[in-house]
């Protein structure tokens, strides 16, 4: 896929689906809109989005406070609008098990390591710039990804 027009479809997993693949998915949302379908999904899904996450993404426009984390099991056999064009996995763990799913929930996979911001310590501005660090990786990486349309 890579070189290739922008994907239909976009789906961005980690470990919980707490920070990093609710960041992307949302990232990728500001970018382009309804042009492309995007969710994220955990492995193991926590209970709720990272309040620090939220706020990072509030920072340039996005917001993910009241989206819930979501497993594998949201996207089960009779998923409606059927598999992704494309599954980014940010987490080892996400990418291990997303390649088992190909091609059921996605045509094809791909790996994008990025570091777990929950892991920063410190005070709450040097965590939040961890926060802000893998916000605006996430949005470089997705820039340099996926090709703007032409607007003709």
């Amino acid at each position: 896929m890579e070189g290739q027009g922008l994907p239909r479809s976009v789906l961005f997993a980690c470990t919980h689906n707490a920070i990093r693949s609710p960041m992307a998915a949302e990232l990728m949302r500001l970018q382009f809109g309804s042009l492309v379908r995007v969710d994220s999904v955990g492995i193991r899904p926590a209970e709720e989005v990272s309040a620090m996450a939220a706020f990072v993404l509030d920072e340039k426009g996005g917001d993910i406070a009241k989206r819930r984390p979501k497993g594998l099991d949201a996207f089960g056999e009779y998923y409606e609008e059927g598999p992704f064009d494309l599954i980014v996995s940010l987490s080892p763990e996400a990418h291990h098990t997303m390649l088992d799913l190909i091609p059921a929930l996605g045509a094809e996979a791909e790996y994008w390591p990025t570091f777990d911001p929950s892991l920063a310590e410190g005070s709450r501005e040097q965590v939040l710039m961890e926060y802000r660090q893998v916000r605006d990786g996430l949005a470089r990486r997705i820039s340099q990804r996926f090709p703007r349309p032409s607007t003709g």
